[in-house]
């Protein structure tokens, strides 16, 4: 059973009270004052999913803060996304306000203090992302911390069921789906950042070399996917496929290039590899993506020079000529 703070069991002249203290205490104390003491009504469900905190928020109107103090006492830094189910939320931090409504989704952090007022009943969806496991700059995470975002479309319309359904079912998952839903979690709101730092600009390149860092990455991860193409790599990266031709026209390479490109290294790399039982070419060239050997042998000579089996028998005896007498292969 996830873990569950309610005041439904609480007098009703102590409910406020008990849910302040309560908050104060859980390990990313905040302060609370509820805007009425009496019969406040107030509910807490927190859960873990693979590294990421998670909690369902329902309570009456109150304002919540996180304090220098605060910070002091519990110092860990997390990357919170709360999706706003009801009511409204004001987060105030860093300088910055906006106002969270039904639907929207927001983003603050817990190493900065903040204000969060909730002027009407209201209930949240939250997860709590270690700083540590984003692999993103200050500059790109301050393009969406202390901001609201729709989700009305972009890849925030992917993030928000997501969000609504990962939390709402925490409990149920085994630990192997619980790490991947994590990582999918952390993955869509990587997406989400590059593409408000997209849609902003900032005029100086760090945009365009985000998402290009980004995509290059991913086709690096994905180059024995077959179907690796333009429009998988945009539709993973919630962009068009136009808008990927951009980020590439200062490049010197196409996507489908880099992609053949990436694909002919790491083919080059395992012909030439020493190994007793080594793979057919064939094999090779499926590993990496290549449907069709013709294909594949053609893109090779065009890029080496050489067939794929004159490369590795080329290499092979540069390596017997350059091996000490009486060293077989490896």
């Amino acid at each position: 059973m996830s873990p569950v703070l309610t005041t439904s069991l609480v007098p009703d002249e102590r409910k406020g009270a008990y849910w302040r203290d309560a908050l104060g205490q859980i390990p990313v104390p905040v302060s609370v004052v509820p805007y009425k003491e009496h019969s406040f009504r107030g509910r807490l469900v927190t859960d873990r999913i693979g590294g990421l905190r998670v909690a369902t928020v329902e309570a009456d109107a109150q304002q919540v803060r996180r304090t220098a103090a605060h910070i002091k006492r519990s110092p860990g830094d997390f990357v919170v996304v709360g999706v706003q189910t009801t009511g409204r939320t004001v987060l105030v931090q860093n300088g910055h306000e906006a106002t969270a409504v039904t639907n929207d989704l927001f983003v603050y952090r817990t190493s900065s203090p903040s204000l969060m007022d909730h002027p009407e009943p209201f209930s949240l969806r939250m997860v709590y992302i270690p700083r540590r496991m984003l692999a993103l700059t200050d500059d790109e995470l301050n393009s969406v911390t202390s901001r609201v975002t729709a989700t009305g479309r972009g890849c925030a319309a992917v993030l928000r069921p997501f969000i609504l359904t990962v939390v709402a079912s925490a409990h149920h998952y085994v630990p192997a789906a619980s790490g991947g839903l994590a990582n999918t979690l952390i993955d869509l709101f990587s997406t989400l950042v590059a593409e408000q730092v997209a849609e902003k600009g900032d005029g100086d390149g760090r945009t365009r070399n985000f998402l290009v860092g980004r995509v290059r990455a991913f086709i690096d991860q994905n180059l024995s996917d077959p179907t690796l193409s333009p429009e998988s790599v945009a539709k993973a990266h919630n962009i068009s496929v136009r808008y990927l031709h951009r980020l590439f026209e200062d490049e010197g390479i196409t996507v489908s290039r880099l992609i053949q490109r990436r694909r002919l290294e790491e083919c080059a790399h395992e012909l030439a590899r020493r190994s007793r039982t080594a793979p057919t070419v064939s094999a090779i060239a499926q590993r990496w993506g290549f449907v069709n050997p013709t294909h594949f042998s053609r893109a090779f000579r065009g890029a080496y020079g050489l067939s794929p089996r004159e490369w590795r028998s080329l290499r092979l005896q540069a390596w017997r000529e350059e091996a000490p007498a009486g060293v077989g292969a490896q």
